[in-house]
């Protein structure tokens, strides 16, 4: 596995696997919210700092966006869940700054149980997300 900046050809990749992540672990959006939000998050990707992580063979398989302290976006294609690409981009994070931050959505099955498997605390819960819509925000910060 390799971590690297990632360049503006990863771009187009980023957004398949933030797709198919989204498809396989968000299940409590609809059809029309998933797109809505497609369109915010193709519009994010080619103006932030993405690193990703690549296979053995090259391939793309998970992305993260950090921003000062924060975990803006950490996501990995489902393809691939459970091999250690989501773990790498934490530690990648951890490089970046000794106490991230990330705001995990409380309906998504996988994003809770694995960051604080990795050593992050809740330390505070908002009903809505940062687009005031009824998805549950759940933060964290990591602890070690």
């Amino acid at each position: 596995m390799i971590l690297r900046p990632g360049e503006p050809r990863d771009v187009s990749r980023a957004l398949d696997i933030w797709r198919a992540a989204v498809v396989a672990t968000h299940g409590f959006l609809s059809p029309d919210e998933r797109a809505q939000i497609e369109v915010q998050v193709a519009a994010m990707l080619p103006e932030v700092a993405l690193w990703v992580a690549e296979d053995a063979k090259g391939m793309v398989q998970g992305f993260l966006v950090f921003d000062g302290d924060m975990i803006e976006a950490l996501f990995v294609h489902p393809d691939v869940h459970g091999q250690g690409f989501g773990s790498a981009l934490v530690g990648k994070a951890l490089e970046l700054h000794p106490a991230p931050r990330v705001d995990a959505n409380e309906q998504a099955d996988n994003a809770l149980p694995f960051y604080l498997a990795r050593g992050f605390v809740r330390t505070g819960r908002s009903p809505t997300d940062a687009e005031g819509r009824p998805f549950p925000i759940v933060h964290l910060c990591y602890e070690g």
